[in-house]
């Protein structure tokens, strides 16, 4: 799924209905079940540049 560049880590998981919060986000992304450009990513307000790739659950985001 396509996602804007621009956006936080978060707003992309949120946005894609990968969760369905915030705070949701926060869990995941802290669990260390989240992974950009193939590196596991921790920090929620990461902001997401075009051309990154979001992996998490199964689902694959891509930022432009």
């Amino acid at each position: 799924m396509k996602v804007p560049a621009g956006i936080t880590l978060g707003q992309a998981l949120k946005l894609a209905r990968v969760v369905g919060s915030g705070g949701e986000a926060k869990l995941v992304i802290r669990a260390g079940e989240v992974r950009v450009n193939g590196e596991v990513e921790t920090r929620r307000g990461r902001r997401l540049r075009a051309g990154d790739v979001v992996e998490v659950g199964g689902e694959r985001l891509e930022a432009s």
